[in-house]
């Protein structure tokens, strides 16, 4: 009898394994909403991360956590380091790119709980065409998309997948899970710019 259970403990070991090994070795999170709000106010907040106080879902989850800012205030440079809870971990983020009013491009690096590099970018699309009385500024290039009063905004992390992230991909999905937060940071985003 434990000849059995120890041949089945052996192919249940050698099944999880299996099951590691055929996680994809790369992952992208990606959530998307329409926020009722310029392209130009919706990268404003995004793009100075000293606003990510007022609308990220990590910072609501531990008020308490240490932060730091470095470089410019705002775009290509500006750095955003903190440590909190376990909830929050430790890590820092590290604006490497910026176009006004169409996309924000940061390097997410992890020390706590785990150490990772991610990639997280923000791309904004105008919505909706421009309004009645606008169409010769846009025809002429003076408006249009810059007349837009609201915005899609797509957020998307990608980065490696290690053994530890594939391992607990089989039991948390990592995709419901920062993309929950992800929805929630929308959701927040769009409420502080409405105020």
């Amino acid at each position: 009898m434990s000849g059995l259970l120890l041949l089945v403990i052996c192919y249940g070991a050698a099944l999880l394994a299996l099951a590691v090994y055929l996680q994809p070795d790369r992952f992208v999170v990606r959530r998307e909403a329409v926020i009722d709000a310029p392209p130009q106010q919706v990268f404003a907040a995004i793009n100075d991360l000293r606003n990510w106080m007022f609308w990220s879902p990590w910072a609501k989850l531990d008020p308490g956590a240490e932060t730091r800012y470095d470089g410019p205030a705002a775009g290509p440079g500006a750095v955003f380091e903190w440590s909190g809870d376990r909830t929050v971990g430790a890590g820092r983020m590290t604006i490497l790119d910026s176009q006004p009013g169409e996309r924000v491009h940061l390097k997410l690096d992890m020390q706590k709980p785990f150490v990772a590099a991610n990639d997280v970018t923000f791309f904004l699309t105008p919505v909706g065409k421009a309004t009645k009385g606008r169409w010769l500024a846009s025809a002429l290039g003076f408006g249009g998309d810059s007349a837009a009063r609201r915005t899609h905004v797509v957020w998307s992390m990608s980065g490696d997948a290690g053994l530890m992230s594939r391992a607990m991909n089989i039991f948390v999905s990592r995709d419901r899970m920062i993309g929950d937060q992800f929805v929630k940071g929308l959701e927040n985003l769009g409420a502080h710019l409405a105020k």
